[in-house]
């Protein structure tokens, strides 16, 4: 992995009139080994670019540890750089009329979709070896299936194609990334308790025979599942990624990145 040194932790803001307490908005000190998770409920999907674009800048500055957001989308399709045309069948009208979006993104792989139940994972992370990393994800999201009583597997040593999770020949989970400067945005998404429908609508992965599944579609109890998988995927990947897990608000990542000096 490359070297997680950071800067030392940066002077608390205090609350006026109350000396020596931290506001809920307070910077909070950078600790090496750390992984900040941060918990955003229902993101819009340019929004949440926005937001990973900021934190791999200050990532790469050693202003901030490690980072993992864990959200869900609105009903979105973005297309990888791999991407190729027929991917879409439909066409963009009729996807929209059905309230979904279409954005060519720049993380690799090809298109996929995103909505509501499904959990996504954008670990904002200092890597050094992109394939070990992709194994390290896989190794996590099945850790965390494993906890659901699935058994699963990581594909990626069978070629890029086959990048990502599956039950026996179902996809439950993808993996997509874009790597600069030593530093990784995007991530994975596991279907957990959203429609698989959508998938049905478009070529899922440029794998035109693929069946989708999901947790609540394998799972033998009813459900719903996203509150409880959302906190075991995050310390499986923090397992995983060997490092110690910090839950993080939003205001205070905020805080965080807004302590980063201009030009960074």
């Amino acid at each position: 992995m490359v070297d997680r040194s950071n800067t030392g932790p940066p002077v608390p803001r205090k609350r006026a009139g109350a000396p020596g307490r931290r506001s809920p908005s307070a910077i909070i000190a950078v600790v090496p080994g750390e992984l900040w998770t941060v918990h955003l409920g229902v993101v819009e999907y340019r929004e949440a670019h926005d937001l990973q674009e900021r934190l791999r800048t200050a990532r790469q500055a050693g202003a901030i540890p490690d980072t993992l957001l864990l959200l869900e989308h609105a009903p979105v399709y973005t297309r990888g750089r791999r991407s190729g045309p027929g991917e879409l069948g439909m066409g963009e009208d009729w996807y929209s009329a059905q309230g979904i979006d279409i954005l060519d993104v720049d993380r690799g792989g090809k298109v996929t979709y995103h909505g509501p139940g499904q959990l996504v994972g954008y670990p904002i992370v200092a890597i050094d070896d992109v394939m070990a990393y992709v194994a390290t994800l896989e190794r996590a999201i099945v850790a965390a299936l494993d906890d659901e009583g699935i058994a699963a597997r990581g594909r990626s040593a069978e070629g890029i194609a086959w990048t990502g999770v599956w039950v026996a020949d179902r996809k439950l989970a993808s993996i997509g990334l874009h790597v600069s400067q030593g530093v990784a945005k995007h991530g994975f998404a596991v279907n957990v308790d959203n429609s698989l429908e959508p998938f049905g609508w478009i070529v899922p992965c440029g794998l035109p025979d693929v069946r989708m599944t999901s947790v609540a579609a394998e799972a033998t109890d009813p459900g719903p599942h996203l509150p409880c998988f959302r906190k075991r995927m995050a310390w499986r990947f923090a397992q995983a990624h060997g490092a110690r897990q910090r839950l993080v608000s939003r205001a205070r990542l905020e805080a965080a990145l807004g302590a980063v000096p201009a030009g960074v």
